[in-house]
C-alpha cells in the first residue's frame, strides 16, 4: 500500500510532464524488472523493498493507462470505456485464486503475475496500439505532434484529412491560427493547485469519497467473516458484488448524472454501515448478511465513481498529479483496513464509527460537485475553475410564483403587433383605386400674385 501511495503521486506528476505514453512505458519496464528480481529475492528486507518499488511502478501502468482511454473518447462513451477496465479487474480478481493454487508457490506465482508485464513491453515498437493523448498535446502546446498525431488518428480511421471535402485547412490551419509557429510547450504540476478553488475543491471532495469507499469495506467484510468463516466465501462475494457494482454504474450514471449516483452510493452506503453499527446485536444473520452485502455493493460503486468522476472533472494539464491525489486517498483507505487485521481486530468498533461518519459527512460534500455528463474534459486551468456546481433537481418555472404576493404587469400603450397591423391596414387602403372617398390636394383660394399684392397692402395700412 505504502508503494501504491508513493507511486501515484509521483508518477502522477510525471504523467503530466512526459506523456501519458512515455510515463506508460515507464511504469511497465521498471516494474517488469522489480517483478524478476522479487522472484530472486531471498531476504525478507530485499523482498519488501522489491515489492514496495514494483507496487508504485504498477500505480503509474494503471494511472496512465486510465487517463490515456478517457482521453480518447467522446463524452457518450467514456463511462463504458472506464467500466471495461472494471470488469477486467472482476475477471482477474476470479482468475487469481485459480492461478494461485496452479502454481503452489509464490515465487512462481510472481513470475506467472510478471509475464503479462513483460509482454506489454512491445507497446515500445506499436505506437497505434497506446499513442499519445492529442488532447494531452494540445493542452500542452505541442502543435507538431498534435499535427502528427491526427494524421496519424485520421489514417488509422480511413479519414483522409486532405479530401475535398473535409480539407486539412478546417482543422490544422485552425490549429496554427490559434496557437501560431513560436508556441513554447508548457508543463504543469500538482503544485498550481495552490492558486485555484475550485480544482482544489473538487480533488479534495473526491479524495474524500474515495477514502470512504475504501475504507469502509473492512466492516462489511468483517461481518460477512462471521456469518461464514470460510476464506473463499467472503473473497468471491466481495468480487462478485464488484462486477453488480460496474453494472449498476453502467444502467444509471449516463441517466441519472454523475453527482446523483455517487450522493446516492454515499447515501447507501452509510446507512447500511450505520444500522449494522446500532442493530447488528438485534437482528438475525440473514439481515446482517443482507446488509452487508448491500454495503459492500455500494462502497464498492462510491470508490469506481469517484475515481472516474476524479478524471473527468480534473483539467487536462493537471489531470495525472490531481488523479493521482485521489487515488493515494484511496489506498490510504485501503492500508488502513490492512492495519486492522494486523492488529487482530482491535479498535474495528471506532474504525466503524469513524468511516460511518464519514460516509454521512460525505453527502454535503457531494453536492458541492458539478456534473460532468455528456460535457467535454476540461483541457485548462481555467476550464476547471469554470465549472460550476448545477441544481440538484429541475426546478419549474412557476415555482417560486405566490398568487396572492403576484401583482400585474401594467398594460403597455405601445403594442408592437396591433401597430404593425394598423400600418399594414392603411397602407392597403391607401394603395386601392376603389376608394369610397378621393383624397385631393387642396387648390389655394389666391394665386401667387395676388397673395404678394394683399401682403403689400396690409404692409401700408400698419405703417400708416
Amino acid at each position: 500500500m505504502t508503494g501504491w501511495i508513493l507511486g501515484y503521486i509521483l508518477l502522477g506528476t510525471i504523467c503530466d510532464w512526459m506523456g501519458r505514453r512515455r510515463c506508460f512505458l515507464l511504469s511497465i519496464s521498471v516494474s517488469s524488472l522489480f517483478g524478476i528480481a522479487v522472484c530472486l529475492s531471498n531476504s525478507v528486507v530485499v523482498f519488501l523493498l522489491l515489492r514496495l518499488c514494483q507496487g508504485a511502478m504498477l500505480a503509474g501502468v494503471f494511472l496512465s493507462s486510465y487517463i490515456a482511454r478517457l482521453e480518447l473518447c467522446d463524452p457518450p462513451h467514456r463511462l463504458m470505456v472506464a467500466m471495461v477496465s472494471g470488469f477486467f479487474a472482476v475477471v482477474a480478481e476470479l482468475l487469481l485464486p485459480g492461478i494461485a493454487a496452479l502454481c503452489r508457490d509464490w515465487p512462481v506465482l510472481q513470475a506467472v503475475a510478471t509475464l503479462p508485464l513483460i509482454l506489454l513491453l512491445s507497446y515500445w515498437c506499436c505506437a497505434s496500439v497506446f499513442p499519445e493523448s492529442p488532447r494531452w498535446l494540445l493542452a500542452t502546446t505541442q502543435i507538431p505532434q498534435v499535427k502528427r498525431s491526427l494524421q496519424e488518428f485520421s489514417t488509422r480511421n480511413g479519414v483522409c484529412l486532405r479530401d475535398e471535402i473535409y480539407p486539412a485547412e478546417i482543422l490544422l490551419s485552425e490549429i496554427d491560427s490559434a496557437y501560431g509557429d513560436d508556441s513554447e510547450p508548457s508543463y504543469f504540476s500538482v503544485l498550481e493547485l495552490r492558486r485555484t478553488r475550485v480544482i482544489w475543491k473538487n480533488c479534495l471532495i473526491l479524495s474524500f469519497t474515495l477514502f470512504i469507499g475504501t475504507g469502509i469495506q473492512y466492516c462489511f467484510t468483517r461481518n460477512l467473516h462471521s456469518y461464514s468463516t470460510n476464506f473463499y466465501f467472503s473473497y468471491f462475494l466481495r468480487v462478485i458484488t464488484g462486477a453488480l457494482a460496474c453494472i449498476f454504474l453502467c444502467l444509471s450514471v449516463n441517466h441519472f448524472g454523475r453527482r446523483g449516483m455517487l450522493l446516492l452510493s454515499a447515501i447507501i452506503t452509510g446507512l447500511s454501515s450505520l444500522l449494522l453499527l446500532a442493530l447488528t446485536q438485534y437482528l438475525r444473520g440473514g439481515l446482517v448478511l443482507v446488509l452487508s452485502v448491500v454495503g459492500l455493493l455500494f462502497s464498492q460503486a462510491l470508490a469506481m465513481l469517484s475515481v472516474f468522476f476524479a478524471c473527468e472533472v480534473m483539467p487536462t494539464v493537471v489531470r495525472g498529479g490531481c488523479l493521482g491525489l485521489v487515488m493515494a486517498a484511496g489506498c490510504v483507505g485501503m492500508a488502513a483496513s490492512s492495519l486492522m487485521e494486523l492488529q487482530n481486530n482491535s479498535g474495528y468498533f471506532l474504525h466503524q464509527v469513524i468511516f460511518a461518519s464519514f460516509a454521512v459527512l460525505s453527502v454535503l460534500c457531494i453536492m458541492l460537485l458539478p456534473e460532468s455528463k455528456r460535457k467535454p474534459l476540461p483541457d485548462s486551468l481555467k476550464d476547471g475553475e469554470n465549472q460550476r456546481r448545477p441544481p440538484l433537481f429541475l426546478s419549474r418555472p412557476d415555482r417560486d410564483n405566490l398568487p396572492l404576493l403576484c401583482t400585474r404587469q401594467p398594460l403597455s400603450e405601445y403594442n408592437p403587433e396591433n401597430y404593425s397591423r394598423l400600418v399594414s391596414a392603411t397602407r392597403r387602403m391607401l394603395t386601392k383605386d376603389n376608394l369610397p372617398y378621393r383624397i385631393a390636394v387642396p387648390t389655394p383660394l389666391l394665386s401667387d400674385g395676388e397673395t404678394q399684392e394683399q401682403e403689400n397692402e396690409t404692409q401700408r395700412e400698419v405703417a400708416s
